[in-house]
């Protein structure tokens, strides 16, 4: 393994390097896609059951994001190259278990533990690489080529998953995974590293603060989207920590001792802001790609294929346009082009609203997923440059897993956010039209919103009236009267979740148009901006 270079350069745009870099986003995306959609084949295959396979992907999930804040400091130690590799190692360890594995023991150890603290190592570490690496226009066109790569993997993922699961094996998906990183890791040579020149001190406290507060803020999410108990209280344990890591960092900085994070990242304006950004497309995206999968099969009747298919205009423009928008992003201001993202993101998603109702397959969301997407390809292209680039070397796997970390929790708080406002309002607009109801009996009205309520909000109207088929055709035709109009408004509801999240966003773009557009650092002697 080649020690940290120190006198490394930033090489122009590397067509090889960058495209490395993207597969290594690909294959870290994809991973829980294809094993989400594999699980029922998965617990067949090992005799397990669903819910431990839901517990491993709820607890990668929770590695990887409890100890992101720490994976970049441990690559500031141990070099940004080096925790790179090893963060792909980790993934590979995982995709091979996978491809082995006779229990659950095995998945649990190496595909939640080791690949989720391989996550927590690769994603601030490639940031930082490319920070490194590229300079100028070729940074920010790698930038933009990376969010695409991960924007197509996280839409493919179920569709390629689902296709080799179906014909071949999910084993075979994994054993893919593996291979793509082992090309990754084969043009490792051409990757100079970026070096540190800050404290090499471990901030011990700092780290456990970090792990409690982003951790317990993720399980609470998590165990919020399972329909769990005690959420409040894990969420309120994990803001404790967080606002103990700040006070915490504060109080090191003011002692001149060295620290898990710098404070000062979040006295940069561009910093913040960016940041603030970069999670709020991600409840956009993640609000929009839980609600409407679940539309599709519930409404109409689509097979994860289908649906996947139908959503793919988003994915197809959003790569389009960031690619487009990262090779010609000299001629606007990064502002600009981010504000322009989310006006178009928020009409795309305005635009499903009245289509809801009306449509009778997945061609009626060709045109507002097209306008969606391609708003979340503006917004790709530049959210993560105008971050990152005018933080110094030093400081960047720093603010490079603030940033990775702000992402992660938006798509995870827009999934969990999203989806349980759909079915909440699922819940009481079946109860209100159950009620209201002058065919069904009073004595049957209660019984069947609370049959509603706990079993049609994951059944299509053809599995409904297989349920009733001991019913009369009035009251089997009354309930599903009740289930077609109750879901296109619950799905409306759902919407707004992403929809505010675009919204926010397109307000703080404004305060961003009156700040001056961040300054790259470039690779020595930058600085974090005020």
């Amino acid at each position: 393994m080649n020690p940290p270079n120190s006198g490394a350069q930033p090489v122009p745009f590397n067509q090889r390097l960058a495209l490395l870099l993207a597969m290594a986003m690909f294959v870290l995306v994809v991973d829980t896609s294809i094993m989400n959609v594999s699980i029922s084949a998965v617990v067949k295959d090992i005799n397990s059951t669903v819910s431990d396979l839901q517990a491993t992907i709820a607890l990668e999930a929770l590695v990887s994001a409890a100890f992101i804040l720490i994976g970049g400091k441990v690559g500031d130690l141990i070099g940004r190259k080096r925790a790179y590799i090893l963060g792909l190692c980790g993934y590979a360890v995982g995709a091979i278990a996978m491809t082995v594995a006779q229990s659950i023991v095995p998945i649990l150890i190496c595909w939640a533990l080791i690949g989720g603290l391989g996550a927590s190592l690769l994603l601030p570490a490639m940031q930082s690489l490319i920070h490194g690496n590229f300079d100028g226009d070729a940074r920010t066109r790698v930038y933009a080529l990376v969010g695409a790569s991960a924007a197509i993997a996280a839409a493919v993922g179920p569709l390629l998953g689902g296709f080799i699961t179906t014909f071949l094996s999910w084993r075979v998906a994994f054993l893919l995974e593996a291979v793509i990183i082992a090309v990754v890791l084969s043009g490792i040579k051409i990757v100079h590293d970026v070096p540190y020149t800050g404290p090499r001190e471990f901030d011990v406290v700092g780290s456990v603060f970090s792990v409690v507060g982003m951790g317990g803020v993720v399980l609470g999410i998590l165990v919020w989207q399972e329909g769990g108990e005690a959420v409040g209280a894990l969420i309120i344990v994990g803001a404790a920590g967080l606002v103990s890591l700040f006070y915490w960092l504060a109080r090191r900085e003011r002692l001149h001792k060295p620290t898990l994070l710098d404070p000062g990242l979040f006295r940069s304006h561009a910093f913040r802001l960016g940041a603030t950004q970069q999670m709020l497309q991600q409840i956009a995206l993640g609000g929009t790609m839980i609600v409407l999968p679940i539309y599709l099969q519930m409404v109409l009747e689509y097979n994860a294929l289908q649906a996947g298919l139908s959503i793919s205009p988003l994915s197809l423009s959003m790569f389009a346009i960031a690619l487009l928008a990262g090779k010609m992003s000299g001629a606007r201001r990064p502002a600009s082009i981010i504000r322009w993202g989310f006006i178009l993101l928020m009409a795309g998603l305005l635009a499903v609203l009245p289509v809801v109702p009306r449509a009778d397959s997945g061609w009626w969301l060709l045109v507002p997923m097209v306008i969606a997407g391609c708003g979340l390809g503006l917004l790709v292209s530049q959210l993560n440059n105008y971050t990152l680039s005018p933080i110094s070397d030093e400081r960047v796997s720093e603010a490079a897993g603030v940033n990775s970390a702000a992402g992660s929790f938006g798509l995870s708080f827009g999934l969990a956010f999203a989806g349980a406002i759909m079915l909440a309002s699922l819940s009481i607009i079946f109860t209100s039209l159950a009620t209201s109801s002058t065919v069904l009996p009073p004595a049957e009205q209660q019984q069947v919103a609370q049959v509603l309520e706990e079993d049609a909000q994951v059944l299509s109207n053809t599995q409904l009236a297989e349920l009733l088929a001991g019913q009369t055709p009035e009251i089997q035709a009354e309930i599903i009267r009740i289930n077609t109009e109750a879901r296109p408004i619950s799905l409306q509801i759902g919407l707004l979740i992403p929809i505010l999240a675009s919204a926010t966003g397109l307000l703080i773009s404004f305060r961003m148009m009156r700040l001056p557009d961040p300054k790259p650092s470039g690779t020595g002697g930058g600085t974090v901006l005020g």
